[in-house]
């Protein structure tokens, strides 16, 4: 299953062809919902088509696929959390100052990017910027709160704002 660049097209759809089938019975077991399911699936192979890889073997190739559908079953699930807190304040808030579904979309994809950032966060970085970035809390509060020095907040600060410009510059560059 070692893909050569010629031939990248016919191993996508030979894996395919071999493993979207238990794929999306997978996700739907795990999700209740074939549309979901099915459109997870699709995600997939989107992914391994727009990341392409090479597989020593089919039992290779199976855990791969394996580990980024679970990955997308996760994904799901948190987009699905961020998606329920979002709506629950849209619902308390007046109908009048509701923001277009455009502009809803975009709250909700940002939503999405920043969660996957602070996942992606070593735990003391993401406690460290939630507290100082949801609480309001400065460097001296957040160091008794995780009974860390100021200087190591400090640095956690920082890793956690180069997040954010490896954010910054990953939407830009989208746009």
């Amino acid at each position: 299953m070692t893909a050569s660049p010629g031939t990248a097209g016919s191993d996508l759809e030979n894996l395919y062809r071999a493993h979207h089938g238990w794929i999306r019975q997978w996700l739907q077991r795990k999700l209740g919902n074939a549309h979901d399911a099915a459109e997870l699936a699709q995600d997939v192979f989107v992914r391994l088509l727009s990341k392409p890889r090479s597989f020593n073997d089919a039992e290779h190739a199976k855990a791969y696929l394996g580990r980024v559908s679970r990955n997308a079953c996760v994904d799901f699930w948190r987009r699905r959390r961020i998606e329920q807190a979002y709506m629950e304040v849209l619902a308390a808030q007046p109908e009048q100052l509701l923001p277009s579904l455009e502009h809803q979309a975009i709250i909700l994809e940002t939503l999405a990017q920043l969660q996957a950032m602070i996942d992606r966060m070593p735990k003391r970085v993401a406690q460290a910027f939630c507290l100082a970035q949801l609480q309001g809390m400065k460097q001296r509060e957040i160091a008794v709160q995780l009974k860390v020095s100021e200087r190591s907040v400090n640095n956690y600060l920082a890793q956690a704002m180069y997040q954010c410009l490896l954010l910054e510059v990953e939407l830009d560059a989208s746009l």
